[in-house]
């Protein structure tokens, strides 16, 4: 990730194809070890490439990732037990904080 990293910060100063010395030297200034396969590797990926056609191909394959959000999407028997359970939390009580957990006032009022 630091090899893409330090690819993108170049590219956004205006070098469109960074060399892999000037990578080492992006890295080397904040104090980041450079592994040469790593970077060998990262450069191959990325030689000949727009990397704004590479930013927007891997937007593009993110959008299909699921984010958590699959679950409510359920049907069948999943979508009435967890009705069920919405229920049954929603009508149990809060528990009353007690007084060292309370912090309404902090021991002193704004306005006095």
């Amino acid at each position: 990730m630091r090899y893409v990293a330090a690819y993108l910060l170049a590219a956004l100063g205006g070098n469109t194809s960074p060399s892999a010395d000037e990578i080492k030297a992006i890295l080397s200034s904040v104090g980041v070890g450079v592994d040469d396969e790593k970077l060998s590797f990262v450069m191959d990926q990325l030689k000949g490439k727009d990397i704004n056609e590479v930013v927007a191909s891997g937007i593009g394959k993110l959008a299909s990732v699921p984010s958590g959000g699959a679950v409510a999407a359920s049907s069948g028997g999943a979508a009435a037990a967890g009705g069920a359970a919405a229920a049954a939390e929603e009508e149990k009580e809060p528990e009353p904080e007690s007084e060292e957990e309370s912090d309404d006032d902090m021991g002193f009022s704004l306005f006095d």
